[in-house]
């Protein structure tokens, strides 16, 4: 069966209920369910001395940005635009940045947002690091550990062999001069996605194994994102133990730069069916939200939502294969099973929708954007934003 915890806010409702009326499809922003999440990332915070940042690559809805920011030390972007809108949006708070190479006609707008710049090899540090350390920012360089702990997610792993991200020990001793080292405030690395702790502890005794030796001499060290750490079962424990060790043993400030963590379970995207079919034994139906438009992490990943009141296919009477109104045959968000035969009009609620949704949704086949909409911790639904034709033509021309 499919995990409760993506509908855990709805406490037994019947989503027809509450989201019935809303135009579809949308996103539905669950406040309650972001607070939770700050709340478990403060606590880990307050026992252990890291700080956490949101990665606005996986939420970057920044209406919501005061709900999460009690809880957090900053944002994590990168690039120009999710640093101005960090700082713009989470006024206050530290706004750090990597990039995998900056524009030369961009970095110094980048320096009037961003507090700590990283960069991504000894080249790029060798190019923009001076100007950076001029205008007082904290620097650091990307290290890759040469670990990697992804099993099926080749896309997303950052250690892979011939990775373009991360400067490996071989290209620091190469590359790496004692003027650059110099310039150097902090080390960064970010090979997980997510996973739980155990991938961290392997990786961390490779950071210690090619890197420790120059951790002993910097002021921070930060261990990047894909840490599911507000997902329920995840090892608390041994994460603390990670960013403990790390602080003692190099007497370094430890930061976290979560994005899912911090928006886990707290969204929904609410579609209804436009059409039922059937082709051999495959029932089918066709949804008006898409996954290659709509969700793109189903196809990009791959990954299959949550579904509300759905089972995995076979498990329940009656299996359906949901997919999109597009012209792409792959559209396709999943296989699931329900008690009863799926009909035009019926409302779906996909779960755990709040990432990697709103901020890399995108137009194919002149697909709408579906509306964003926030549920308020008193029960209110208010709608953020409406997308119709002008925002479509907007992106291809005048």
């Amino acid at each position: 069966m499919m995990q409760a915890a993506p509908f855990k806010g709805l406490a037994q409702k019947d989503p027809s209920s509450l989201f019935g009326t809303l135009p579809t499809p949308c996103y539905i922003l669950d406040e309650r369910g972001l607070r939770q999440n700050g709340e478990i990332l403060a606590g880990l915070a307050r026992r252990t001395g890291c700080r956490v940042l949101l990665a606005e690559k996986a939420f970057s809805n920044y209406d919501l940005f005061p709900v999460l920011a009690p809880y957090l030390a900053g944002t994590e972007a990168s690039g120009l635009y999710e640093a101005r809108l960090g700082a713009e949006k989470m006024p206050g708070k530290e706004v750090h940045v990597f990039s995998a190479a900056y524009r030369d006609d961009a970095f110094d707008e980048i320096l009037k947002y961003a507090d700590h710049i990283v960069f991504n090899s000894p080249s790029q540090l060798a190019r923009f690091g001076r100007r950076a350390k001029a205008a007082g920012k904290e620097i650091g360089l990307r290290v890759n550990p040469e670990c990697s702990t992804q099993e099926g997610h080749e896309i997303y792993d950052p250690c892979a062999p011939g990775s373009r991200l991360g400067t490996t020990r071989a290209q620091w001793d190469a590359a790496m001069t004692p003027e650059l080292t110099g310039l150097l405030d902090g080390l960064h690395f970010h090979t997980l996605c997510e996973q739980d702790a155990d991938a961290l502890a392997e990786t961390l005794d490779a950071v210690e194994e090619r890197f420790g030796d120059i951790l002993s001499g910097m002021k921070w060290l930060n261990m990047g994102g894909g840490h599911h750490i507000t997902r329920s079962g995840y090892r608390m424990d041994l994460l603390e133990a990670c960013l403990v060790r790390a602080r003692e043993k190099w007497n370094v400030q430890v930061y976290l730069e979560p994005g899912e963590a911090c928006a886990l379970d707290a969204g929904y995207l609410a579609c209804r069916v436009l059409d039922t079919l059937q082709n051999g034994d495959t029932r089918l139906a066709i949804l008006d939200t898409s996954a290659a438009c709509h969700m793109p992490d189903v196809i990009e990943m791959p990954y299959r939502p949550p579904l509300y009141g759905a089972a995995d296919a076979g498990r329940k009477k009656y299996t359906w294969r949901l997919g999109g109104p597009t012209c792409l045959s792959g559209d396709i968000i999943g296989d699931y099973s329900f008690d009863r035969p799926l009909h035009v009009g019926d409302l779906l609620l996909f779960g755990d929708m709040a990432i990697y949704t709103t901020c890399k949704n995108n137009t194919f086949n002149g697909m709408p954007l579906p509306d964003i909409y926030v549920w308020h911790e008193n029960g209110e639904l208010e709608r953020l934003c409406h997308f119709g034709y002008e925002d479509f033509r907007g992106r291809l021309g005048r």
